[in-house]
């Protein structure tokens, strides 16, 4: 049966790697695109030189498809929006604000354009404005998150929508993929399952830390002020959560407190003091292995799931 993601960006496999800030770059991104699904740089805290040397360093490394992730709350968005269309990559996803107003420039530029939603309604008024697809994500996920989960998001958005649904938050495995794709979805986007790819360059300790975490091991912070970020429990999480429920912290001064924490885990290696933005299929992060083998066994699985589901009977 033909895969609507697969004939839209030209993959072999419905597979999208998160733009995860800090760590989705070239050598992850081509990397992803190389073993058959669709690798993304993220722009998120970037600089407008830094998105195009990367867009370039990416189609040096592959010549399949590959995206970039805009982050709409940056205030350098539209010189990023520039370059893309500049630069010309397959695809671009976008999150965290309204994406519509930048649809016309894109496509005129030859970019499919993938927003990110968290709901039924962002979905169809997406799909109305022109979206080629959608990144639908469930709050499993890691790093920015909305208050939906991915099995509601898919039992309602997809049969809502007729363009390609991608799913996000909490996928992990074959598994995974397989029940996506038989609710309906045309592909999956996984960001953490890459987070202990060889090629991914976060920091090593935030690597051990990952591959040390149990299923129970994530908190969310920011609920309150409107920003909820799931990650891993550790110091500054679990101190800035205390600190957001006591009461004793106005929006400004807990904003003020999470800002750089970030790159301070997955760049320096603060796994103490940094947020270590992580979703919650962590005891699926078993070991470091090359990207290419991570989707080849998540392929594998899932073609052994779908087969075993022929064979299911109500």
């Amino acid at each position: 049966m033909a895969n609507q993601l697969k004939e839209l960006l030209g993959l072999d496999v419905p597979i999208l790697q998160g733009g995860m800030a800090w760590i989705s770059e070239a050598n992850l991104a081509s990397a992803v695109s190389n073993a058959g699904g669709a690798g993304i740089i993220s722009t998120g805290g970037r600089t407008t030189e830094y998105t195009r040397n990367e867009i370039r360093r990416c189609r040096s490394l592959t010549d399949r498809p590959f995206g970039v992730n805009i982050m709409l709350m940056a205030p350098n968005k539209e010189e990023i929006v520039d370059v893309i269309c500049e630069e010309k990559p397959a695809f671009v996803t976008l999150g965290a604000g309204n994406p519509v107003p930048y649809f016309e420039k894109l496509h005129a530029a030859g970019v499919k354009v993938i927003p990110v939603v968290p709901s039924v309604k962002l979905a169809k008024r997406v799909e109305e404005k022109g979206a080629d697809a959608i990144v639908v994500e469930g709050m499993e996920a890691g790093g920015h998150i909305g208050v939906l989960s991915t099995m509601p998001l898919m039992e309602q958005v997809i049969p809502a929508v007729e363009l390609p649904v991608i799913m996000a938050g909490g996928f992990g495995d074959g598994r995974g993929l397989a029940a996506a794709l038989l609710m309906g979805a045309a592909g999956v986007q996984m960001g953490t399952r890459f987070l202990i790819a060889e090629e991914c360059v976060v920091h090593p300790n935030m690597k051990e830390k990952l591959l040390a975490a149990v299923d129970t091991d994530t908190i969310v912070t920011g609920i309150t002020i409107g920003g909820a970020v799931r990650g891993i429990k550790n110091k500054f999480s679990e101190d800035f959560v205390a600190l957001e429920y006591s009461g004793k912290a106005t929006k400004q001064e807990l904003l003020d407190r999470a800002t750089g924490t970030n790159k301070l885990a997955a760049v320096d290696g603060d796994v103490v003091n940094g947020m270590i933005q992580a979703g919650e299929t962590l005891t699926l992060l078993r070991k470091v292995e090359p990207v290419k083998a991570i989707i080849d066994g998540i392929v594998r699985e899932a073609r052994e799931t779908l087969a075993r589901a022929q064979s299911i009977a109500l």
